[in-house]
Parts: C-alpha cells; structure tokens; sequence
C-alpha cells in the first residue's frame, strides 16, 4: 500500500516536471515566433545576443549526458553489490554536477543580457535557473547517499 502511494507521487512529480518546463519552452516558443510590438516585433529583442550554443552549452550537455551515464554506471554496480563501483559512479556524478553549475555561473556571467531584460532575459534565466537548481538538488541527494 505504502510502495503504490510511492509510485503515485513519483508519476505526479516527474508530471509536475515535464509541465514546468514545458511552460518555459511554450513562453519562449510563442515569444519568438509571434513577436509583438512591444518586443520590437523582432526576435531576439534589439540588443540582445545569443550564447553560442556550441561552447558552453554544448560542453555542459555533453557534462549532463556523461552525469546520467556515471549515475547509470553506479546503479547498476549496487544492483550488482559492487559497493566501490557504486561510490565511484557517484562520485563522478557529483563532480560532475558541481562542474555544471560552475560551467552555468560562468555562462551567466558572461551573457550579455539580464533577467530584467524583457521576456527573452527572464525566460531564459528562469528557465536554466531552475534546471541548474535541479542539478544542484541532484547532486546534493547524491552527496548525501554516499
């Protein structure tokens, strides 16, 4: 009874997630490709450059993808009972959680745009906020596990 409330709050969460995030894209996607008037009727916003997606960003996918294997490679050990194998993939998973949000900080820092910066700037913003919150989270579970 206890394990199929578990379940139900796993599904409603993981829900609550994809909705979440689901709502930045549509903000974004709807700003972007109807622009209004008060936007300049242009996208991005007059003064606003973006990141180059295959610096940073694409070196923090990478981060994340390399995250989910190390996290996959230490479940599978402790299903195996290989404790050590199972600290060590936790371990890189946390490095590697930390090197992302540092990775992050720094692509924050060096954008050229601002939260206060119209809907391009908050949603962004927002959006990897709270992303880089929920890596954060993450790891700091997994810190706590090993």
């Amino acid at each position: 009874r206890v394990s199929v409330g578990l379940c139900w709050g796993i599904i409603l969460f993981i829900t609550f997630e994809v909705f979440f995030f689901l709502a930045f894209f549509w903000a974004y996607f709807h700003s972007s490709l109807a622009p209004t008037f008060e936007l300049g009727s242009c996208w991005p916003p007059v003064g606003v450059e973006f990141l180059n997606p295959f610096s940073v960003p694409l070196l923090n996918t990478a981060v994340l993808l390399a995250s989910g294997v190390s996290v996959t490679w230490a479940h599978h050990a402790l299903i195996e009972k290989d404790r050590s194998g199972g600290i060590f993939g936790l371990v890189v998973t946390v490095i590697l959680g930390v090197y992302f949000t540092f990775l992050q900080a720094g692509e924050y820092y060096d954008a050229s745009f601002s939260l206060g910066d119209g809907v391009f700037g908050s949603v962004f913003f927002v959006a990897t906020g709270f992303h880089g919150l929920h890596v954060l989270i993450s790891s700091s579970f997994l810190l706590v596990c090993l």
